[in-house]
């Protein structure tokens, strides 16, 4: 398709919406971890992707970042799409092409000249069991290698969280008498299965309406 056509698509997307895009779900499934079900997804599409990917438990939103999943990660994982209603059906555009293509006229001149783009990246998780510990880097380390940063923000919905699962809670940062010896130590049973490295953290308890702000460098699960 034609940058123009996308163009002309994305406006008639916007004047159909009265300035709200409808995008469709982005899907990605991870093979480490194992669905809670939450997404109100069919079971049966749960592993939509394969069992080889694992099974879908992110939804990411409003998302121009592409899921990085491995060798057989497909071409658009991860990034939302447009729909867009016309005399022939539907057609469907990137978000992420929308944004290229309008820049400021669509997410304002300030962001887009500060950000060169539509940067945050919204997701819901629905995990049976805590994601694993680990934590993202800060702006002044993922410079050395070209990136951003990846402070984050958590929020448990009311909505979704009927159903608790294995582990209703969240861990955050190391215990205060912990040494480098002990974390050391955790990483040599690296492959091991549990190494044991959230015993040197601290649990708090999810309920549902609960938010955390997270800066970078930060452990959790």
């Amino acid at each position: 398709m034609k940058q123009s056509q996308k163009k002309d698509l994305i406006k008639r997307a916007i004047a159909q919406g009265d300035g709200v895009l409808r995008l469709l779900p982005a899907w990605v499934p991870r093979s480490f971890m194992l669905p809670g079900g939450r997404l109100k997804l069919a079971r049966q599409d749960l592993y939509a992707f394969g069992k080889e990917r694992g099974g879908i438990d992110e939804r990411w939103i409003a998302s121009t970042t592409k899921a990085d999943n491995g060798p057989a990660t497909t071409e658009d994982e991860g990034l939302s799409y447009i729909l867009i209603e016309t005399s022939a059906g539907y057609e469907k555009v990137l978000l992420k092409d929308a944004v290229e293509i309008l820049g400021g006229e669509l997410i304002g001149d300030e962001l887009m000249e500060r950000e060169g783009g539509w940067t945050v990246l919204c997701k819901l998780y629905d995990n049976i069991g805590a994601i694993p510990h680990h934590f993202h880097l800060t702006d002044e380390q993922a410079a050395l290698v070209g990136q951003l940063g990846k402070p984050e923000a958590y929020y448990f919905p009311e909505q979704l969280n009927s159903i608790h699962h294995n582990t209703p809670y969240t861990y955050f940062g190391l215990n205060p008498e912990v040494t480098k010896d002990d974390v050391i130590r955790c990483l040599e049973r690296w492959d091991e299965g549990d190494n044991g490295i959230l015993e040197l953290s601290r649990a708090y308890k999810i309920e549902p309406g609960m938010c955390w702000s997270l800066p970078a460098g930060i452990l959790h699960a």
